[in-house]
């Protein structure tokens, strides 16, 4: 579960509302979107569940409740509400969402403002990770209480716009959750979905690139990368955008509207990175920000979305600042071709320096989804899931000795024409998912062969402890230990694994040999897969694409010829998925993973940078 049980409240500190600061100890307060962006913060009485929180809800924003949901991250609320945290923002949601042209998007009504006391802005899920921001927000507000609105940003497709301070200066950026590409109050044209509806990216949801602005954020350990301080807020103001109906239609009044947005530090700059000699860039500056950027699966590390700040270098040289901004389509929840903007660069060829590499070791990807478990616990598990494989995926090429355009080449996808093939670490997952789902069936296989051959015994023996001697038994199929660590069930399969041979263009498996691991908690024998796993190397493209996927059932029935364009793109991101599967599940294809990824690196060959240039569109440099 994504979410996590608090075992105390962790009240906010609210900014603009004195009323707050006293709230009585047992009571916490939720702030609750539909899903066309309108918002109610609501105080929750020890009594209040699911349905009683919808009835509020109805009765100030008149929206339907009937055939909805209060979903808390992966979490449809029921009756108990003691795992939401105080402060936290939920999402009502249809159950099922057949959406026509014709269904018209609500509008907040006038008097939420007179039943949402909250302040102008909350910081929503508060720890203490956002003490900068607090300062931050302060400035705002009294900013805000002597008449300086903010400003709307042009650029970009989703809605953004400039907080000033009291001087008048920019010193934020906020972006409403509803007014996302897509999202239905966005001011730009670009609507025609509802919140939690796959947005930009297929797995990315539409209202929920902010929650992952945060997690870049409070992922940056000791603030290695740069990335500025960022938190999830509700805001309330009147220069927000809404929308009338499905054709977007701007509201002309001067009605103040409540929002959830991220919020983060504006930092001055003199230019982003496309208008910036790359070359200039420090080497340090391209790696940490090239190390978070696979940590997190970033999708969308283009050149203006790093932000160039002149230092004085002293000596009359000016220097160079890197600022990682514009994290939004990070984490998805499956694993989806990144965009790494930095591939091409020539420090991203430079090995890691000893402190890089030090970094890196400290690495811990469960910690890591701990800390996003506690502090965005509205944050899907798939997103995790796809943290921890990138993490792991990076601390295995460090020791192996890799640069950083070396792991970004295997995390890329290689397109021919308008065909995208899975990248190198997809290869290993889909290897991975093959090996877990062929010792299930082998489990359940023998299971019930167990089972009837034991209910055959038990007629013909008596005063015998059914528990046990089933125990015995399949201790004895699988051999596991009666006690101590188990064996994995593969290593009682014995076959013989040749090498994967090209027969009249199709692949013929046959199979010769078999390969030990010892994990963590428990030994484990697990078989060679069925691709040779010694062909897989950096800079050589040993797999057989079509045909290992058809085999697997990715690309079953498709092929360049029958497929647009669009239904091409549509299928890109269903070569990997890791949320299906249960915790045990989850916990042994890790074993697997990691397996499988040491041996795809023990076999890297050295020297293959630059010699394989893969076919990528949009990239904006080229060495």
């Amino acid at each position: 579960m994504a979410v996590a049980a608090c075992k105390g409240l962790f009240n906010s500190e609210c900014h603009g509302n004195k009323r707050m600061e006293t709230k009585p100890s047992g009571r916490k307060r939720v702030f609750v979107q539909t899903e066309t962006g309108s918002v109610l913060g609501i105080e929750l009485d020890r009594s209040d569940n699911a349905h009683t929180v919808k009835r509020k809800l109805q009765i100030a924003l008149n929206v339907p409740i009937e055939e909805r949901s209060l979903i808390f991250g992966d979490v449809v609320l029921k009756n108990d509400l003691s795992t939401v945290r105080n402060d936290s923002p939920l999402l009502l949601m249809r159950n099922f969402i057949h959406r026509s042209s014709s269904t018209p998007c609500l509008s907040p009504r006038k008097d939420i403002q007179q039943r949402d006391q909250s302040g102008p802005i909350e910081i929503l899920v508060c720890s203490d990770h956002i003490s900068r921001i607090k300062k931050l927000v302060r400035e705002i507000v009294e900013a805000m209480k002597i008449g300086i609105d903010p400003i709307p940003v042009c650029g970009g497709l989703g809605g953004a716009y400039y907080f000033r301070n009291c001087q008048g200066a920019n010193c934020a950026i906020v972006k409403p959750t509803d007014e996302e590409p897509y999202a239905p109050n966005n001011p730009k044209g670009f609507i025609g979905k509802v919140l939690g509806q796959p947005g930009l990216k297929r797995s990315v949801r539409v209202g929920e690139t902010g929650f992952r602005e945060v997690a870049a954020y409070l992922l940056d350990y000791d603030h290695f990368a740069n990335v500025p301080s960022t938190a999830l807020v509700k805001v309330t103001h009147s220069i927000f955008n809404i929308n009338d109906g499905v054709n977007g239609n701007k509201h002309q009044d001067r009605r103040e509207y409540s929002k959830i947005a991220s919020l983060q530090q504006f930092i001055p700059h003199d230019f982003d990175a496309s208008d910036y000699g790359t070359s200039s860039f420090p080497v340090t500056a391209v790696h940490k920000i090239g190390i978070l950027d696979i940590r997190i699966l970033n999708t969308d590390r283009h050149a203006g979305n790093l932000l160039v700040r002149k230092i004085d270098g002293g000596g009359g040289l000016d220097q160079v600042e890197l600022v990682p901004i514009d994290h939004g389509l990070c984490l998805p929840e499956n694993l989806e071709d990144p965009y790494f903007e930095w591939i091409h660069w020539p420090q991203a060829s430079i090995p890691f320096s000893e402190d890089e590499l030090e970094y890196i070791s400290h690495l811990d990807p469960f910690r890591d989804s701990e800390l996003l478990r506690m502090e965005l616990p509205m944050i899907r598990e798939a997103c995790l899931r796809v943290l921890v494989v990138c993490t792991i995926f990076l601390k295995e090429a460090a020791i192996s000795g890799l640069c950083l355009a070396e792991i970004g080449e295997m995390m890329s996808r290689e397109f021919r024409g308008l065909e995208e093939h899975p990248s190198e670490l997809e290869f290993i997952c889909i290897e991975a998912r093959r090996v877990l789902e062929e010792r299930n069936m082998l489990y359940y296989t023998n299971v019930r062969a167990v089972e009837s051959e034991f209910q055959f015994e038990i007629y013909c023996e008596e005063g015998l402890d059914f528990t046990s001697n089933l125990e015995k038994k399949l201790a004895h199929a699988y051999c596991w230990p009666l006690s101590g660590n188990i064996r994995n069930p593969l290593s009682k399969v014995e076959e013989n694994v040749d090498e994967w041979t090209e027969d009249d263009g199709n692949i013929i498996p046959s199979r010769s040999d078999e390969y030990a691991f010892t994990a963590q908690d428990n030994a484990a024998t697990v078989r060679r897969p069925s691709m040779s796993m010694k062909n897989v190397s950096i800079g050589e493209k040993s797999w057989r694409h079509e045909n290992l996927m058809q085999k697997n059932g990715y690309l079953s029935g498709m092929s360049s010829g029958n497929r647009t364009v669009n239904e091409q793109l549509a299928g890109s991101t269903s070569f990997v998925k890791l949320a299906d599967m249960r915790e045990e599940e989850w916990v042994q294809y890790l074993e697997n993973f990691q397996h499988l990824v040491h041996e795809a690196f023990s076999n890297h060959k050295w020297g293959t940078v630059g010699q394989r240039q893969r076919q990528r569109p949009g990239t904006s440099c080229k060495f």
